[in-house]
């Protein structure tokens, strides 16, 4: 295994941010992840997202290695029998190319893992479904580095594991994004409605959607089960944000905060990153004093998300919301910054902006901050008005340095 230091920032709480494609791959690097995960083309529970090719995974741990970080890939979907016959091969690559772990929840697969990719660790994936010492002391037992508990435990919990499980191994836990209705992933329920089946990382998200109720003795004739206009959500989970308990997460013993989201936006990449980022090292930086910059959790406010929740880290709180089943989203990214030399940002454009709009920059460290879009030059340097064509180059005058990476925001 590639010797390298075990988290970025020089303290032992992970920032673990997830990665559907490069463009996240980087974005998470670039806004400090101490490691990422990700998935290859198959074994991966999230199919809708690009994943990586073998050349792909071959980069990506070589650009997590040279900025200090490491990469894990997700082999947790539950494999039927042809696909085992796969894994082999797999595992026997990821060795060789330096992934730092593989996150399994199969145990026959992790058995091929300890015996195909010997020079990779192993962490036990939520789905396992690891709600106690015993359990994680076994797998740890079997040649686990890394348990990722159940979702469904209380900091009391945890910090019971923490304190009956060797110091060894590590604990990690979901602290930020999308959470499922059923127990700690394990779901069913788009399988029966469509084929679609969520344990191998096709799940159609039928817990998102609108239900009604009928009388057997008059069909077709719906009834809400609660009565609003955007209909009834039995099944839908809140979003996790757990950004106000860092001084809990760390204190109960959790070794990784893990980011949901490898389906999600580079944006949401960068912005989940940089919160937690931001956070732990306030934390690590002055213990005693510590509180949580307002800042910080407005930027969770400015990613796409549902209701915030936090879920069953303070006790049974089931975690549900039936008002709506939609998304929050209050900010458009409409650029990127490229560099800036001279008084002038140049930007990737993504959505359309105008002369005189104010923009919100978040750089890679440190806090947002606002400017104004005084003028606009296109790619031909001529003056516009507004920015209406995707990814087109830019020129925008600022006598504040913007970053290279920034992203650009604008408030909807």
């Amino acid at each position: 295994m590639i010797n390298l230091p075990i988290f970025r920032y020089n303290h032992p709480t992970e920032v673990l941010a997830p990665c559907g494609e490069e463009e996240s791959l980087d974005a998470a690097l670039r806004f400090g992840a101490d490691a990422v995960y990700l998935a290859g083309k198959e074994f991966g529970m999230r199919t809708a997202s690009k994943n990586f090719d073998n050349d792909q995974l071959i980069s990506a741990v070589k650009k997590a290695h040279a900025v200090g970080a490491r990469l894990y890939v997700t082999c947790n979907t539950v494999p039927d029998n042809k696909e085992i016959a796969r894994l082999p091969q797999y595992f026997e690559f990821l060795n060789s190319c330096g992934a730092d772990a593989v996150i399994v929840a199969d145990i026959g697969v992790m058995d091929l893992a300890k015996k195909y990719a010997p020079n990779v660790d192993i962490h036990m994936s939520t789905q396992t479904g690891i709600m106690n010492y015993h359990t994680a002391n076994t797998l740890y037992n079997m040649g686990a580095s890394r348990v990722v508990l159940a979702r469904e435990l209380s900091f009391e919990d945890i910090a019971e594991i923490r304190a009956r499980v060797p110091r060894e191994l590590e604990i990690e836990c979901f602290v930020q994004g999308a959470m499922c209705v059923s127990f700690s992933g394990r779901c069913l329920i788009s399988a029966y409605m469509t084929g679609r089946d969520a344990n191998r990382g096709d799940c159609a998200q039928p817990c998102r959607w609108k239900y009604h109720l009928y009388e057997e003795n008059r069909p077709g004739q719906f009834f809400p089960v609660e009565q609003d206009a955007d209909g009834t959500y039995l099944y839908n989970s809140r979003d996790m944000c757990m950004i106000d308990y860092i001084p809990q997460l760390i204190e109960s013993g959790i070794t990784s905060l893990k980011i949901e989201g490898r389906a999600k936006s580079a944006y949401y990449a960068a912005v989940t990153t940089h919160a937690y980022r931001s956070a732990v090292d306030l934390y690590y930086k002055d213990k005693q004093g510590y509180t949580l910059p307002a800042w910080i959790g407005e930027e969770l406010n400015k990613i796409s998300h549902r209701e915030y929740s936090t879920g069953f880290f303070l006790g049974k709180e089931p975690g549900q919301v039936h008002s709506n089943g939609g998304y929050i989203r209050e900010y458009d990214v409409v650029a990127i910054c490229d560099r800036w030399e001279n008084g002038t940002a140049y930007l990737t454009q993504k959505n359309k902006f105008s002369v005189g709009e104010q923009l919100d920059v978040l750089p890679p460290m440190g806090e947002s901050f606002k400017i104004t879009a005084e003028k606009i030059f296109n790619h031909n340097g001529e003056s516009v008005q507004s920015a209406p064509h995707p990814m087109e180059k830019l020129a925008v005058p600022c006598a504040v340095e913007i970053p290279a990476g920034s992203f650009i925001r604008r408030k909807r």
